[in-house]
């Protein structure tokens, strides 16, 4: 694919080098696709995320454990700027947009990544564009020059080995996500042995919730139909294979096991939460994000799973076409030439 003009791209991903979620994947991909469109990319990141990013994007690691206040980073961040001397940085989250926004780099255009619901947006005022992942966020930005770009994921390699085993039974439920108490998988598990659907529920990601949540589970009784086996590195392959894929969280930015779920035609059922507001069927949504709330969808929803998979089809096709790695890099590239375009001309 060739592009109208070959630019010179900084992304800054601000988090601590500990864990690796949805925003660090978010950069990882869109740093790697941009490289393969022409541009020179370069990744500022703390030294642990190395090994996360492609060969063809230049890694430049940086003490991100310090505090966004913190002098000697705030001196190294531009100090690295003035050497690349970008055409782009592009701030992915708060803290990233906080580090920018500090630089007073005027040679470049700024744009900034919501990834999350914040109660302040304030980093991103001093940023020329601000991209949105969510209809949700995108609301919360205004008057700032915000984009609705929703996530894309690469296609995904089902074939590829899994971690665990997968499932031998023919039908079962899904839930993926750090075990951390915003995905309220507590209440997805008490809620799954309450109701005792005749589905197990294999709930993959790892976390400091997972002590808690095992507990919970021997607890409740549940152990013979509710399952943690981890992390997994190959969640594709479980999708394709599941019943149905539930959200519990209590705020999302825009869940990307929304999007690989409906990329493997998996219906999801979900709490409202940025995402799965913005793509799922109502019924398919909870009424809020509690307990209670969580309950009465599943009982309502789990009962005829072939139902529930036909009035999503719209979004598997929606999800195919839209929400792909090269859509999501080819909005966010032509943002970039709109804010370049703009900036010349004043």
């Amino acid at each position: 694919m060739t592009t109208p003009r070959r630019l010179t791209i900084v992304l800054i991903i601000a988090t601590p080098g500990q864990g690796w979620g949805g925003m660090e994947q978010h950069t990882a991909d869109l740093s790697g696709e941009l490289a393969r469109r022409g541009h020179r990319v370069h990744v500022l990141a703390h030294p642990d995320y190395q090994q996360r990013f492609p060969a063809t994007v230049n890694f430049q690691s940086l003490p991100l454990h310090l505090g966004r206040r913190n002098p000697w980073l705030a001196l190294r961040l531009r100090q690295t700027l003035n050497k690349l001397s970008p055409d782009v940085v592009h701030a992915q989250g708060n803290k990233a947009a906080a580090l920018l926004s500090g630089t007073r780099e005027s040679r470049s255009i700024k744009v900034g990544t919501v990834h999350g619901t914040k109660s302040s947006h304030k980093a991103f005022r001093k940023l020329n564009g601000v991209i949105a992942v969510s209809k949700g966020i995108c609301q919360t930005l205004q008057p700032l020059n915000a984009k609705l770009i929703y996530n894309g994921i690469k296609p995904q390699n089902i074939g590829a080995e899994t971690t665990f085993p997968l499932p031998e039974v023919p039908v079962f439920a899904l839930a993926i996500g750090r075990l951390e108490p915003v995905k309220q998988f507590d209440n997805l598990i008490s809620a799954w042995a309450y109701i005792k659907p005749p589905i197990p529920l294999y709930i993959l990601g790892e976390g400091s919730e997972a002590p808690r949540l095992k507990a919970l589970i021997q607890e409740l009784g549940a152990g013979h139909f509710i399952k943690l086996p981890g992390y997994e590195q190959n969640p594709a392959a479980w999708l394709t294979r599941a019943s149905v894929c539930v959200v519990s969280s209590q705020r999302e930015g825009f869940p990307y096991s929304l999007i690989e779920a409906l990329i493997a035609r998996c219906p999801v059922l979900s709490t409202p939460v940025n995402g799965a507001i913005d793509l799922l069927p109502a019924e398919s949504l909870a009424k809020a994000t509690d307990l209670s709330a969580l309950k009465t969808m599943l009982s309502e929803q789990l009962s005829d799973l072939e139902e529930l998979k036909t009035s999503q089809a719209a979004c598997f096709e929606y999800a195919s076409r839209e929400l792909t790695l090269e859509a999501m890099a080819s909005r966010t590239e032509a943002f970039y030439f709109e804010l370049l375009n703009g900036k010349s001309h004043s």
